[in-house]
């Protein structure tokens, strides 16, 4: 009985997420001050999903970085597996740096799985990670998408996923707290745990980047499972991502 009830749960929640569209809304805070707005937009049915966000900074996080950026993701779901990325496109501005892109495709792999490799929109100079590093990986975007697959799974206990942002390898390690009576959404615990790529890899000492990194993620209990709140610490202060509103499916979303 407990296995067809199960069975039951995991039928309604894909019917109740086909061709789902979500948009909300955040603001960041940076040590307690207002550091910017990010507008997401997650999309999922059976076997695709999508996900765009867009950040733009304010206050002194704008001041120092003048950071404004986009990125969207795209891939394929399978019942039991990790999500397939088929695509990963990036564009920013900094201080220094406009016009920017980051570019990756997923192409099948000669051992089996995908291999991400760089598009030919990439602006990036560093060069790749070996081949390796790269194949069966996520990009960001697609991490939340993993996440959230997992959740309609039924799945409360750990699991980890392979990330590629491009230029680091690092493992995101997932943790879901146990829930608390009457809470209406899901706490995790989440660790980014570095494999290659970083910052003082050659150093005895290392230094914050080379650290495992943890996070704490909400996450709406119902068939949106869409995030509520994040915090990490970004340059030893900490960063808060908070939900501002949601938007009405198939509105504009102004900021």
């Amino acid at each position: 009985m407990l296995r067809v009830a199960a069975l039951v749960w995991l039928a309604a929640a894909v019917l109740q997420s086909a061709h789902a569209e979500e948009t909300a809304l955040y603001q960041a805070y940076w040590a307690g001050l207002p550091a910017g707005e990010i507008r997401l937009t997650l999309m999922e049915d059976p076997a695709a999903y999508r996900g765009e966000i867009q950040i733009r900074t304010e206050g002194l996080a704008h001041l120092l970085s003048r950071f404004r950026g986009s990125a969207v993701s795209e891939g394929r779901l399978a019942a039991e597996l990790l999500p397939a990325p088929t695509r990963y496109d990036a564009a920013y501005d900094l201080r220094k740096a406009h016009d920017r892109r980051l570019s990756m495709e997923f192409a099948p792999h000669a051992g089996g799985g995908l291999v991400a490799e760089r598009g030919p929109a990439d602006t990036s100079k560093k060069p790749p990670l070996a081949e390796p590093f790269r194949t069966n990986v996520l990009d960001p975007l697609s991490t939340l998408a993993a996440i959230r697959h997992e959740l309609r799974r039924g799945n409360r206990g750990s699991f980890t996923i392979p990330v590629y942002d491009g230029a680091r390898r690092f493992d995101v390690r997932v943790r879901i707290l146990p829930k608390r009576e009457g809470d209406g959404a899901l706490h995790l615990a989440l660790t980014l745990a570095p494999i290659a790529g970083f910052k003082g890899e050659t150093s005895e000492d290392g230094d914050p980047d080379t650290a495992p990194r943890p996070v704490a993620l909400t996450i709406s209990d119902d068939r949106r499972l869409m995030p509520l709140s994040m915090s990490v610490s970004l340059g030893y202060l900490p960063l808060v991502v908070e939900l501002s509103r949601w938007c009405a499916a198939g509105a504009a979303c102004p900021w």
